[in-house]
């Protein structure tokens, strides 16, 4: 089992920033990468990012938050990272990261086999 407890939602004005953070624990040597979704009230939850857990960094994002939004690990710290820049109203979602231990970077998220508990995120126009 994995255990991944989300933080550092809030709400901010849109152009602002937030720093997500994703804390793994347990069997944290089977996951191959962890990623990002968000779920908007009414709305279907979407890929956001993801980001490999070891080895050579790589990343994937969604086309709405590429070059706003930043996936980022401290494996030392089996903590991952999500920096969001440049933020809109529409970005306001709860936000959960997700870890699958499958190779490959994915971005369906029936792919991924534990998940936190989500972090909110609010942006006000």
């Amino acid at each position: 089992q994995v255990q991944l407890v989300e933080s550092g939602g809030g709400l901010v004005q849109a152009g602002g920033s937030l720093r997500l953070s994703c804390a793994a624990s347990g069997r944290t040597f089977s996951i191959y990468d962890m990623g990002w979704f968000r779920q908007a009230p009414g709305k279907d939850r979407e890929f956001v990012a993801a980001i490999t857990w070891s080895g050579g960094v790589r990343t994937i994002y969604a086309d709405s938050v590429k070059g706003r939004f930043t996936a980022s690990r401290d494996t030392a710290k089996n903590t991952v990272y999500l920096q969001t820049n440049s933020l809109k109203p529409e970005d306001t979602a709860v936000y959960y990261c997700a870890a699958d231990s499958a190779y490959g970077l994915n971005r369906d998220e029936d792919a991924y086999d534990y998940w936190g508990q989500g972090t909110q995120v609010t942006v006000s126009s």
